[in-house]
């Protein structure tokens, strides 16, 4: 009889709640503010972090989870007698966790090479409950009685298509990173400009620059327009980080766009917001496949 454990790291922002519910284990990315070393989840509240980030002088850092820190989650499974582990990780393009969690897989083998227990490791391509959603859908079925290879492949298809439109309410953050430079975000402060920024099979680009706060989110619903052929059959859901205020109008704007209710809501955690700053929106939508694979017939 199969047993499976479920792992991931902080940055999929994947409540306590679900996390219990589903049985999925999470590793916290350690941030540095400051000179100072915080915990994900342990040391602050995401609005505690928000706060940080606005009262501190620099830039709020993250470092990957290592190899020995997976060595130690693998290792227990093994003795414990998992015969299957699914590992989710953060965007590989983003953070050296995924490779680490590789080379530990690989470490656990050669010390135990007779160990049976399987370790699927996947690349989500992307952050937060983008990702966190999944998972728990996928832990859900095989908690159901799904095979583990069957709930794998459906979330990875779902990884092939998810997308991001995200927005950015204040530049502070993005130049304090370098993201772009002080003149940049000086013109862009004083004009009001506010970027529209897609993320995509874990390349982010800017979209489009919006002129005001109040023209933002119909811009950003004016580009997820472009990316799917009919919102209404579209599964999405809502980010966002200090304001709810913003949440609940992006929400009802969407419910208006969409036709129907969000998947979820969620609140972007340290490891995501270290990057995106305190004041930033963003839907999460299901678009077309958009690897070359994924439109080939598959093999007889």
């Amino acid at each position: 009889m199969s047993k499976v454990a479920f792992l991931t790291d902080s940055s999929s922002d994947i409540p306590a709640e679900l996390a219990e519910k589903y049985g999925i284990e999470i590793a916290c990315f350690p941030v540095n503010l400051d000179g100072r070393e915080y915990i994900e989840r342990k040391d602050m509240t995401n609005d505690e972090f928000y706060e940080m980030m606005r009262q501190a002088a620099g830039c709020p850092t993250t470092a990957a989870i290592t190899s020995i820190q997976w060595l130690e989650f693998y290792s227990r499974f093994a003795d414990e007698g998992y015969t299957d582990v699914v590992h989710v990780s953060i965007n590989s393009a983003g953070s050296s966790t995924y490779d680490n969690a590789v080379a530990a897989a690989k470490m656990l083998y050669e010390e135990r090479p007779d160990c049976p227990m399987k370790i699927r490791i996947v690349d989500s391509h992307t952050y937060s409950m983008v990702f966190g959603w999944y998972l728990c859908e996928c832990a859900r079925k095989v908690r159901n009685g799904a095979s583990v290879a069957d709930a794998v492949l459906e979330m990875e298809e779902k990884f092939a298509r998810v997308e991001v439109c995200l927005a950015a309410f204040s530049l502070k953050q993005m130049k304090k990173s370098g993201r772009i430079s002080a003149a940049a975000a000086f013109a862009g402060e004083l004009l009001g400009l506010r970027p529209i920024i897609s993320l995509n099979d874990g390349v982010s680009k800017v979209e489009a620059k919006v002129r005001g706060d109040q023209n933002v989110m119909p811009a950003m619903l004016k580009w997820v327009h472009t990316r799917v052929t009919n919102l209404k059959d579209t599964p999405y859901m809502v980010a966002y980080t200090a304001s709810t205020a913003r949440r609940d109008e992006l929400v009802k704007l969407c419910k208006k766009e969409f036709g129907h209710a969000p998947l979820c809501t969620f609140q972007l955690g340290a490891a995501v917001s270290a990057n995106t700053g305190p004041d930033a929106i963003a839907v999460v939508f299901e678009g077309k496949p958009r690897r070359l694979c994924d439109y080939l017939p598959p093999l007889p």
